[in-house]
């Protein structure tokens, strides 16, 4: 019997050999993304812009952000990834060149609407661009473990690198000149990504009848109601990252001017936040196969987050500028927000013969939560303050732990449930919707 040929260190790691530079583009590209997200508020706020209007901002931001990820899938199958990821770079270059060289220095508030607003639309394009690639390359037996690797390079970036970026650039050139920074590793990833990866695969598919762009659309969006489930699987999807976008609002503000950190502090605290966060995802991928999906969304996700939100508030609140506590209820947050990851594997069992549209829905509440989190923000810190804020995220935190109860999976042959919830790996694939095929 002749020895098969030494795998590539790539390959054993499950790496697409074919999308390597991909990745590598993604990851440049997301931390370029994620440069502003621990200070562009403040910033906003010291050019006299009002909290009101800045959470206005970064509520717009976020629907476009949300459309964007919703259509990836179905761009990708009327254009092919690659085109997709094209579009996505161009719309992030273009109106981040329109809010720097226009927007920002002219203090115009509607030129900030028009520029950063529809800059949303580019990353999603990009990123779910490429995890719609690689779920046509990667081998079946190994997609789970090329998706790992894709949630590593997009949480790594943003905002767990490109805080730690900002917080080195800022005192060095200032925080305008960081922003302009972000264009340049924006520029760079999608350019490695794009003009790198030779896979003939990133063109456009074939699709077979009844899977055109209006059918696919449609159906990512009906599959809510046809399927009750799936549509409290959404929800759930949407609270789980609602605060995350809330607080990239609220707690710079409230962490500098109120608690007393510095800048550069809260910098710090934001990447361990989400570095934890990197490495829960794995580990909750683990704890789903082993406790049950449904139990770890509840209770891991649901009820550790309620407890982590208030916490994250209250205890830097009574301890001041205590950087190790703060660092500790830092890590707890960012780490009980992975406690959703099985979702990604849940929702798409509870429709078997629909995968990709409750994929694609899931993707719709994942969208969701970048413009829920900062509406709650527009609407509540008036008259609420940031602690009703927190009270909040907490409450709905809350009601995802009833939710998650049910989120009970198909039982077509008695035990067909119970192996679902059980079955190896699968809650760690955490694939988005664009992911599939529809």
């Amino acid at each position: 019997m002749k020895n098969s040929p030494p795998r590539s260190l790539i390959t054993r790691l499950g790496v697409p050999p074919t999308l390597a530079w991909g990745y590598l583009g993604l990851l440049l590209f997301m931390i370029g993304d994620g440069v502003e997200s621990g200070y562009l508020s403040p910033y906003l706020i010291d050019q006299d812009i009002s909290e009101s209007r800045v959470a206005l901002l970064f509520t717009v931001y976020g629907i476009a952000a949300g459309i964007a990820a919703w259509l990836s899938g179905v761009l990708s199958d009327l254009w092919g990834p690659r085109r997709v990821m094209w579009a996505g770079l161009g719309i992030w270059g273009v109106f981040q060149l329109l809010f720097l060289t226009a927007a920002i220095p002219l203090s115009s508030y509607p030129l900030m609407m028009l520029s950063y607003g529809l800059r949303g639309l580019g990353y999603p394009l990009f990123a779910y661009g490429f995890l719609v690639w690689i779920a046509g390359v990667a081998p079946r037996a190994r997609l789970g473990t090329a998706m790992g690797w894709f949630w590593f390079a997009f949480t790594g970036g943003l905002p767990t690198l490109g805080s730690l970026v900002a917080s080195g650039l800022i005192p060095q050139i200032g925080a305008y000149a960081t922003l302009w920074a972000a264009l340049v590793l924006v520029a760079a990833g999608g350019l490695i990504a794009l003009l790198l990866v030779r896979d003939d695969r990133g063109g456009k598919r074939p699709r077979g009848a009844g899977e055109g762009a209006a059918a696919t659309l449609a159906g990512s969006v009906t599959v809510l109601w046809r399927n009750p489930r799936v549509g409290v699987g959404s929800v759930v999807r949407v609270i789980n990252t609602a605060s995350q976008f809330g607080f990239f609002v609220i707690m710079p503000i409230h962490f500098t001017r109120t608690v007393g950190f510095s800048l550069t502090e809260w910098l710090h605290l934001l990447s361990a936040m989400f570095a934890t966060n990197i490495f829960a995802n794995l580990l909750f991928g683990v704890v789903g196969d082993r406790f049950g999906w449904r139990r770890t969304i509840a209770w891991f996700g649901g009820a550790g987050c309620t407890l982590s939100t208030l916490l994250l508030f209250y205890v830097p609140d009574a301890a001041g500028a205590n950087f190790p506590l703060a660092l500790l209820v830092a890590a707890f947050y960012g780490a009980t927000l992975a406690g959703y990851v099985p979702l990604s594997a849940l929702v798409p069992t509870l429709e078997p013969k629909h995968q990709g549209q409750a994929l694609a829905a899931l993707n719709l509440g994942a969208g969701a939560s970048t413009f829920v989190g900062p509406a709650v923000v527009a609407a509540f810190v008036g008259p609420l303050g940031v602690e009703g804020i927190v009270w909040i995220f907490a409450g709905m935190y809350a009601v995802s732990c009833v939710l998650a109860h049910f989120l009970k999976l198909p039982d077509e042959s008695g035990t067909a449930g119970a192996a679902a919830e059980s079955a190896p790996g699968a809650a760690g694939t955490a694939p988005s919707a664009a992911s599939a095929p529809a």
